[in-house]
């Protein structure tokens, strides 16, 4: 599959997502892998397995396998810390000062450049709905020298696949 066939199967009462999917695809913000890790992590992140499939296929062959496992590492790594961050931010009290004691080795060591990660990160992250890993992971990219105009445009490609995935689900069955 391509991504023109992903976009023929969204819905017209979705066109407008079809539009955001074809600009951002070929979007120039972002070098080569931070866009395709960027559209692969939020995939995965988007669980929906027509979108995941669609999107490796498109964006998948972009990226050395390193770094397309360290863009499903995000997304995954991700998938823990988003709930248990988003948890203690939301109780506070002693759970804010409580080692986390879950495995995360991944983050220093991604086996990529960090920023890419952390950019992955930050997508996965808006998906999820983390105030506190978007804060942080916002902060690690502007600090490791991308522009505002990049992190929207990974924002922008994390919601674009997660309404791709809401309009699948909501299609018709052919």
């Amino acid at each position: 599959m391509s991504i023109d066939a992903l976009k023929d199967r969204i819905p017209d009462f979705a066109k407008d997502l079809r539009l955001n999917l074809s600009s951002l695809a070929s979007d120039i913000t972002l070098d080569e892998q931070k866009l395709a890790g960027t559209f692969v992590a939020s995939a995965i992140a988007c669980r929906n397995a027509e979108l995941t499939r669609d999107i490796l296929d498109e964006f998948g062959g972009k990226l050395s396998p390193e770094a397309l496992n360290a863009a499903k590492a995000a997304a995954a790594i991700m998938g823990m810390n988003n709930i248990y961050y988003r948890f203690t931010h939301m109780v506070g009290g002693d759970y804010t000062q409580m080692p986390a004691k879950l495995r995360m080795s991944v983050i220093a060591r991604p086996g990529v450049d960090k920023v890419d990660f952390e950019l992955w990160s930050l997508a996965v992250s808006a998906i999820n709905g983390c105030e506190m890993c978007v804060q942080s992971h916002e902060r690690a990219v502007r600090e490791g020298g991308l522009s505002s105009e990049q992190v929207q445009t990974a924002v922008r490609i994390a919601a674009t696949l997660h309404g791709v995935a809401a309009a699948l689900e909501a299609a018709p069955a052919n």
